[in-house]
């Protein structure tokens, strides 16, 4: 093992006082879903892997551990929606985070107003200054190196509406950090934001 460096195998332990995995590949948007169930009951919650991954049509996921409401809401109805975290929304997200059964609406549990969607069926946080409206494209169930399924289901969804706040628009530019993007990094309760300051540019050679 090379010298000062800490290797580990995930299948035999990782040997530290706390995993690291989510650590290091940090830090990572958080996909704070809302969604409404057949049956109408809304639900939000917020999943700590989640990203976006495609242009054109523009298509978000986020991975749930457990086959949890925002997955079935999803693969029932066919909608959900992403709403931004910013620091003045980070008590409310951690709110929502609440392990409560899927008959109780976070919206009314961390104090937030759900506004209708323009295009689908599931509200928005009307306190949050961006939101993606989706429709679901695809739900997997992630698999190990060796076949075996895993707890885990990743939910994609292609946007079909955008929400951004008037104010976070400079001369037709989304300005990132005047956003306060609440990210989450790793250890049992860190999280980031950022600010103008650490901007910095670089273009693509050609």
């Amino acid at each position: 093992m090379a010298e000062g460096i800490h290797f580990y195998e995930p299948a035999q332990g990782h040997g530290l006082a706390h995993d690291p995995f989510n650590a290091l590949v940090a830090p990572r948007p958080i996909g704070w879903i809302s969604s409404r169930s057949s049956e109408g009951t809304l639900n939000l919650a917020p999943y700590s892997f989640f990203n976006a991954f495609n242009y054109i049509p523009p298509i978000i996921g986020f991975s749930s551990i457990g086959y949890k409401d925002s997955v079935r809401n999803a693969q029932e109805t066919g909608e959900f929606c992403w709403n931004l975290v910013t620091r003045s929304l980070s008590d409310a997200m951690n709110q929502t985070c609440a392990p409560v059964g899927p008959e109780v609406d976070e919206f009314a549990l961390a104090g937030l107003t759900p506004r209708p969607s323009r295009i689908i069926s599931p509200p928005h946080v009307a306190e949050s200054p961006v939101t993606l409206e989706c429709r679901v494209s695809q739900v997997l169930q992630l698999s190990g190196a060796d076949g075996k399924k895993v707890d885990t289901w990743v939910v994609f969804g292609e946007v079909v509406g955008v929400h951004i706040a008037q104010q976070l628009l400079k001369d037709g530019i989304y300005d990132t950090a005047a956003a306060e993007p609440v990210m989450r990094g790793g250890g049992p309760a860190d999280y980031f934001t950022l600010d103008a300051g650490q901007k910095f540019q670089m273009h693509r050679p050609k």
